[in-house]
């Protein structure tokens, strides 16, 4: 009866324990371990730059119009003042010589045209210089001759008037002229042809008749206004052009001095930056998007570490340095800071490990060998951002 007894309290006392292990009354795992995420001091070219995105453009785009001086400008922008030849007549095409596309030198004709209403006007102009002349002789004349106060200056009044007259006849007969000269339009400088409004034996617009594209050109980024204060004039910009595979430099020649409207709902102020481009590649066109980068601050091969490494305000700043597995505050000299590195001046030496980050490996501890490898493992640190793991299998 006894021996009955013995075994039902070992049964119960077995079986109770089984329940209290699978109830969770023996720890699977303890708590989880501290990583400290770390990184090695190392020499690096600091920078601190200023990235946006904006379309290259001619730097210089001519408006050409028969009659009419060549303008800078959009075609739109110079009818104005190409019309106001419209007095002397209308022009016929005679000849185009290029398309759009094709590139032209300085001094290159590119189109003619006739202008017989102009023509005529030049004759009667002559006409107009001497009749004119003989009028001013004959005044001369008068007043040489002339007796009298009343008649002297009666005389001089005359001859004032025609000198006047005559004048007047030889500028307008220099205009027509010099209008007459531009029946020819001619490259003022090297450049791509982008329109082309004319056609042989048709009549010339009164505005632009043929447009083109200096060989020189920039690039217009809008810059954020937390940005913009530190671009000066004369900076060197690294600008990337994706479209041709090109990567080109530039130097910075205007910053705007009022902020770019804009009519998103977005609040960040920005404003106009232009950057003309060092030698540009013929593939190279208008309109096409241009990714700049400005550098701003530089350090060159200093010792720099993470700027998730640094703690602290100006003037007291540490650093966390790992030394067998436990961080050590360390006060740091900085220089140059900037979102990614930080210059390092002093405080800190090649090759130190310093926190950049902590995170949680949770650590397992089994029993008996019962779990993965029947034993434990916790990630203490490392280099780089990464870490290395001490502890092992057990089986």
């Amino acid at each position: 009866m006894k021996l009955k007894v013995l075994a039902i309290v070992v049964l119960l006392g077995v079986g109770g324990a089984a329940l209290f292990v699978a109830t969770g009354g023996l720890p699977r795992s303890a708590a989880a371990a501290t990583t400290y995420l770390t990184a090695t001091a190392t020499v690096a070219d600091v920078s601190d730059d200023v990235a946006a995105t904006g379309n290259v453009a001619a730097s210089t785009t001519w408006t050409l119009a028969f009659g009419s001086a060549p303008t800078t400008g959009t075609a739109a922008s110079s009818s104005s003042s190409s019309s106001s030849s419209s007095s002397t007549g209308t022009w016929t095409v005679t000849e185009v010589k290029v398309k759009v596309g094709d590139p032209v030198k300085a001094k290159q004709v590119l189109a003619t045209a006739s202008n017989p209403t102009l023509a005529a006007q030049i004759v009667a102009a002559r006409n107009e210089v001497t009749s004119a002349h003989l009028q001013l002789d004959a005044a001369q004349d008068s007043y040489d001759n002339a007796s009298g106060d009343t008649a002297v200056r009666q005389a001089r009044i005359g001859l004032l008037n025609a000198t006047n007259a005559f004048a007047q006849a030889k500028s307008t007969l220099g205009d027509l002229q010099k209008t007459a000269a531009r029946a020819q339009l001619v490259a003022p400088a090297d450049g791509v042809v982008t329109a082309v409004n004319v056609a042989a034996g048709a009549d010339a617009p009164t505005g632009a008749a043929i447009t083109l594209d200096g060989s020189s050109y920039q690039v217009t980024a809008d810059v954020v206004e937390t940005d913009v204060a530190s671009i000066r004039l004369g900076q060197t910009a690294n600008v990337s052009i994706a479209a041709i595979g090109a990567s080109l430099t530039g130097k910075v020649t205007a910053i705007a001095p009022t902020a770019e409207s804009s009519s998103s709902s977005s609040s960040v102020v920005s404003y106009a930056v232009t950057i003309d481009l060092a030698s540009p590649p013929p593939t190279l066109r208008s309109g096409m998007t241009a990714d700049i980068t400005i550098t701003t601050a530089s350090a060159p091969g200093v010792l720099a570490v993470p700027a998730a490494a640094i703690r602290g305000t100006n003037g007291n700043y540490t650093v966390l340095v790992l030394a067998s597995g436990n961080p050590e505050a360390r006060p740091v000299t900085v220089g140059l800071m900037t979102s990614a590195l930080v210059e390092v001046k002093s405080g800190l030496s090649e090759g130190d490990q310093v926190v950049i980050g902590t995170s949680s490996q949770q650590r397992s501890t089994t029993t008996n060998g019962f779990g993965p490898g029947g034993g434990g493992q916790t990630f203490i640190g490392g280099g780089g951002g990464g870490g290395r793991f001490n502890g092992g299998g057990g089986g």
